[in-house]
Parts: structure tokens; C-alpha cells; sequence
């Protein structure tokens, strides 16, 4: 029974109110969950530095090399677009631990895979889990932080440790790799996930379910949609023009589809009223771009330190230091940024950045030129999503109608999930023909994302 005062009392048959979590309770469990972030993030670079090892191990093409990274995010970004809602019908503590052990133990199996094909299964299974995991996330630390301020600490953190997480993925990978050879990548999630597991236990981390449906045919075509363009361009690239022509049909049945399942559904995949904004469409390509950009750099570079200039694995995972760096050092100065001008000029200025970075770089690869101008154009590229990654979210939320911030939030994690597994695809294709030339693409994309993104009305919004 809730005592209102000493006198009047509620109703006894009324739902109790959940007690309050302890200070210490909330810390632990806001660890937890940012270490949950942690986890699913550095499964997407800590493999970079492990594909020569890989390609050796499981007798792979550059296909399959693509494949073992994409088949990873194409299941990650096209879930994404459900994932709220799942967490919000069946409460986000359930969806988060769940995600969490399902990840933790499809890390423990891909390090035991026999064959390419096994680990692609594995690797999709890892992706549904990180989905459900990265909203429900955030569901988690609203229900611990209610207050505002209090809250808007706690997410400073979580965001953090994203950033930490890109920073160690190389070198992470390297001396893994270097101590027991790419299974041992994967190895390290399941410790990682036990103690995700342990934080988040209890009553202080409980969510109610909720109302929320979800289309999941509509959701099972947005991934085979997804999987069919990733598989045409990868294809494309190898030169398969059989297997891309049959791919591209299937791509064209998929999204037909997918549009009519979207048409009719009440809980459609995609809110199409996010997307008549100008602001939000221009933050969703700049999220595209970015991370076209990084994770097609991560794919790339590692081979051509590897197998051209003969770095070992840990050595790889230290010269990605210049790029990474940023991820973790830069965060709070473009907080601070954003406060005072908006969310705009940081993300201009990172697309200008990226732009000079991918110049940098290509220009260093086609002149067989020192380490230290590769340094130079990594440094350029971490400086420039360093400053554009933790404005987007501010961007397109400020610029989203009210009442869709979680929409939109899922929106462009699933947009950016989608551009980091375009530019492993068509990055990989490009580097067939010379990793210059892969990055004067990812370069090209930036250039033309910048002048778009800077000229769109309503692009400063604070």
C-alpha cells in the first residue's frame, strides 16, 4: 500500500510504483548497459585487422571476406528499424539481456566455425542480437535516469564508451590476433557478455511491455532487401555476372515486396513522415556517408598493410591509432560545439574533413608514399567523424516532428548500419582494381555529401 499521508491512503488494488534503484544500484547497471554498446560496436572493426588471418585460415576470396563483415551489419542495420518497437512491446530489459547472451554466445561459436559458410550464419545471428541490444539501451538508462540533467550524464557516458569501442577495435584485433590467431576476436564477447549480463540483472533494470506491434514480414523483406543489393555489388565487384544478374532480380521482387508490405501495414518498418523533412533526410545521408567511409577504410586499409607493406596484425591495429584516437578524444569538444552553434557547422566540417582525409589517403596509396602521410589522412578522417557522429543524433532529432525521437534515432542507426555495410561492398569491388582507387570513392561520396547537407534549410537547427 502506498501512504499518500498519515491520514489517506490508495487504493490498495493499485499497481505499486517501482522502488528506486540505489545510486550504486544505477551505476552498475548504466555499465552494464554501456558496456553492452561496447560489445556490439567493436564487433563491427575489431574483425578488420584479423582478415588476412581469416582469408588464410578459411581459404576465402575477397568475397568472403566482405561477406564475414557485411553479413554482420545488413542483419544489424535492417533490424534496427524494429528494434524500438520490439523493445517497446516486450519491455527492454527482456529484449537487452536477451540480445546480450544470444551475442555472447554466437561469439563463442563463430570462434569455433569450420567454414566461411558457418561463420555467415553466425555472424547474421550476431547481428540480430546488437540490434535488439542498441535501443533498448537507451529505453534502459530512461527508465534508471528520469530526470533530465541526470539523464542526459548518463547518455554522455554510454556515448563514450561507443567511442572508446572504435578506438580499441584495431588494436584490440591486432594483438588478438597476433597472440592466438582471428578466433580469438571473436572470444572476447563472451566474457564481455556475461558481465553485460550480471550488471543488468535484477529489479532495478525492469521495463513494462507495452502495446507497440511489429510487421515482422514487412521487417523479414527489409533484410532480404538489404542482403540482395549488398550480395548484387558484391558480386558486381568479383566480376560474377551470372550470380549478380540473379541477385539484382531477386533485389527487384524484394524491394516490390517490401513496398507493398509497407503500403499495407499498420506498424510499417520505415515512417514515412520522418522522411518529408529536408533537415532529416540531409542527416541521414551524412550518417550514410560517414560510416560508408569508416568501415570501408577498415576493410581496405588492413589488407593493403598487411599483405603490401608486410605490417604484422598488432602493427596494422597501431597504425589505425591517428584514425581512432579522435572517436575518443574529440566527443566532448564537439558537445560543446553543438551547444553554441548547432549541430550544422560540426558536421559540415567533418564531411570536409572526411573529404581531405580520403584525398590524403588515396593520394598516399597511389604514390607508394610513407606511413606518414597514411597518418596524416587518418587523422583527417578521425577528426571528421569524430566531429560529425555525435552531432547527427541532435540534428536529426531537432529536425524530426514531435513525438518521433525514438523513430528517428532508430532511423539513423539503421541508415548508418546501412552505409557501413555499402562501403565494405563497394569499396571491397573498387580495391580489386587498386585500394586508391577504393578511397577516392569513399572521398568522392564525402565531397558531394557536404555541399547537400551544408545548403539544406533548417540545417541549424539547435
Amino acid at each position: 500500500m502506498t501512504v499518500v499521508n498519515s491520514k489517506t491512503a490508495v487504493d490498495p488494488g493499485a499497481p505499486t510504483p517501482p522502488a528506486s534503484p540505489s545510486r550504486a544500484r544505477r551505476a552498475g547497471a548504466l555499465t552494464g548497459v554501456s558496456l553492452g554498446y561496447f560489445m556490439v560496436l567493436l564487433d563491427t572493426t575489431v574483425l578488420s585487422v584479423a582478415e588476412p588471418d581469416l582469408a588464410a585460415s578459411l581459404h576465402t576470396s575477397m568475397a568472403g571476406l566482405q561477406w564475414a563483415t557485411t553479413g554482420y551489419t545488413v542483419v544489424f542495420a535492417a533490424l534496427l528499424l524494429s528494434a524500438g518497437a520490439a523493445a517497446d512491446r516486450f519491455g527492454a530489459d527482456r529484449v537487452f539481456r536477451t540480445g546480450a547472451a544470444v551475442f555472447a554466445l554466437a561469439s563463442l561459436l563463430s570462434s569455433l566455425a569450420p567454414d566461411l559458410g558457418a561463420l555467415l550464419v553466425l555472424r547474421a545471428v550476431s547481428g540480430a542480437a546488437a540490434a535488439a541490444c542498441v535501443p533498448a539501451s537507451m529505453a534502459l538508462i530512461a527508465r534508471l535516469y528520469p530526470q533530465p540533467a541526470a539523464r542526459a550524464r548518463a547518455i554522455s557516458v554510454w556515448a563514450a564508451v561507443s567511442g572508446a569501442a572504435v578506438a580499441a577495435g584495431p588494436i584490440a584485433g591486432g594483438a588478438l590476433v597476433e597472440a592466438a590467431r582471428w578466433r580469438a576476436v571473436f572470444l572476447v564477447n563472451v566474457p564481455l557478455g556475461l558481465l553485460v549480463l550480471a550488471l543488468t540483472w535484477g529489479r532495478a533494470v525492469r521495463c513494462p511491455r507495452g502495446a507497440h506491434r511489429v510487421d515482422w514480414p514487412a521487417q523479414a523483406a527489409a533484410v532480404v532487401v538489404l542482403a540482395l543489393l549488398t550480395d548484387v555489388l558484391i558480386g558486381a565487384g568479383a566480376g560474377a555476372w551470372v550470380h549478380t544478374a540473379w541477385s539484382a532480380g531477386g533485389l527487384g521482387v524484394a524491394v516490390t515486396v517490401f513496398a507493398l508490405l509497407e503500403r499495407r501495414s499498420q506498424a510499417p518498418v520505415v515512417n514515412r513522415t520522418l522522411l518529408r523533412s529536408a533537415p532529416v533526410r540531409a542527416g541521414l545521408m551524412a550518417g550514410a556517408v560517414t560510416n560508408f567511409a569508416l568501415s570501408g577504410a577498415l576493410f581496405v586499409l588492413p589488407l593493403l598493410l598487411q599483405r603490401e607493406r608486410h605490417l604484422s596484425a598488432l602493427e596494422t591495429g597501431l597504425a589505425f591509432l591517428p584514425l581512432t584516437v579522435p572517436f575518443a578524444a574529440n566527443p566532448p569538444l564537439t558537445g560543446r560545439i553543438v551547444a553554441r552553434t548547432g549541430p550544422q557547422p560540426p558536421i559540415v566540417a567533418g564531411l570536409a574533413l572526411l573529404t581531405a582525409g580520403g584525398t590524403v589517403l588515396a593520394g598516399t596509396v597511389f604514390a607508394e608514399g610513407a606511413y606518414g602521410w597514411l597518418a596524416a589522412g587518418l587523422l583527417l578522417t578521425g577528426f571528421g567523424i569524430s566531429f560529425i557522429l555525435p552531432a547527427l543524433a541532435a540534428a536529426v532529432i531537432g529536425a524530426a516532428p514531435p513525438g518521433t525521437a525514438g523513430s528517428v534515432g532508430g532511423l539513423l542507426n539503421a541508415v548508418r548500419q546501412t552505409g557501413a555495410t555499402l562501403g565494405v561492398a563497394l569499396m571491397g569491388a573498387a580495391a580489386t582494381a587498386g585500394t586508391g582507387w577504393a578511397l577516392l570513392l569513399s572521398a568522392g561520396l564525402c565531397a558531394l555529401a557536404w555541399p547537400a547537407f551544408a545548403l539544406t534549410p533548417g540545417g541549424t537547427t539547435r
